[in-house]
């Protein structure tokens, strides 16, 4: 891989790190990165170790954007592709089996924010950066900012911040509700790891179907997103996991590991 870097990190080997590596380029995104990215995706879903992912960039950046050298010799149906081929693998980063952390180290600008929108929890260094400035350059964001950032910050401070092309800092962005977390700029990866750590601890079939209800959730009405509550709820009673944790909870011991099944 030339523009990504991944690690397996954690006590139990169950947390993967994934780094966005140009940093010559701020860790814009191209094409070969962005199928990078698919690849290593589909390849940690089928590693059931894995229960936890860290999204971060190498250098002073998360990462700028898409790579304007590419871009600028962009047609309308080169675009029209470009734009479907990132907004899946971020899609697929949105219900990834397993939580995704982004661990914001600097500048995460235009599709930058959009690929820290679609992660399940952001976690910033106080040093980053963070906007959608597409507005500079003529354009608008076209990997999903225009959709995920209004449900997150609400429509009216989601416009604000696309219609100026303002950047703001990692303070404000907490302030907004857009990040989680700030950390010391070298405490960032601790920190992020230590959550990551949390997370991967929990049995992984709840915790995948925990991310179900939440994001499928959001996708529709209250009542249909209840439904989806309901029958996820359900289908975990009778695993071994439950059974397993229960059962300790009213022996009052400490659970065996859980397996996902």
């Amino acid at each position: 891989m030339n523009g990504l870097k991944y690690e397996i990190a954690g006590k139990n080997k169950s947390i993967g790190v994934i780094t966005l590596n140009r940093p010559q380029a701020l860790n814009a995104m191209n094409t070969e990165t962005v199928n990078e990215m698919r690849e290593l995706l589909d390849k940690i879903e089928k590693d059931e170790q894995i229960r936890c992912l860290i999204l971060t960039g190498e250098g002073r950046a998360f990462c700028s954007g898409g790579d304007i050298n590419e871009e600028s010799q962009t047609t309308v149906i080169t675009g029209y592709q470009f734009s479907r081929n990132c907004a899946q693998v971020l899609d697929t980063m949105e219900h990834f089996r397993a939580p995704i952390i982004g661990a914001i180290n600097g500048y995460a600008l235009g599709g930058g924010l959009e690929f820290a929108l679609a992660c399940d929890i952001r976690i910033a260094s106080k040093k980053a950066f963070l906007g959608s400035p597409e507005i500079s350059l003529a354009v608008i964001p076209g990997w999903g900012g225009t959709q995920r950032l209004p449900r997150l910050v609400g429509v009216s401070k989601a416009k604000q911040l696309m219609f100026t092309g303002d950047k703001i800092s990692a303070e404000e962005a907490y302030r907004i509700g857009l990040v989680d977390e700030l950390s010391e700029p070298d405490e960032l990866m601790k920190d992020a790891l230590i959550m990551a750590e949390k997370i991967a601890h929990w049995g992984p079939l709840a915790m995948k179907y925990l991310k179900i209800a939440v994001t499928d959730g959001m996708e529709c009405d209250l009542q249909r997103g209840l439904q989806i509550e309901a029958a996820l709820f359900a289908q975990l009673y009778g695993t071994e996991d439950q059974q397993e944790a229960m059962q300790a909870f009213l022996e009052k011991r400490t659970p065996k590991p859980f397996l996902g099944r």
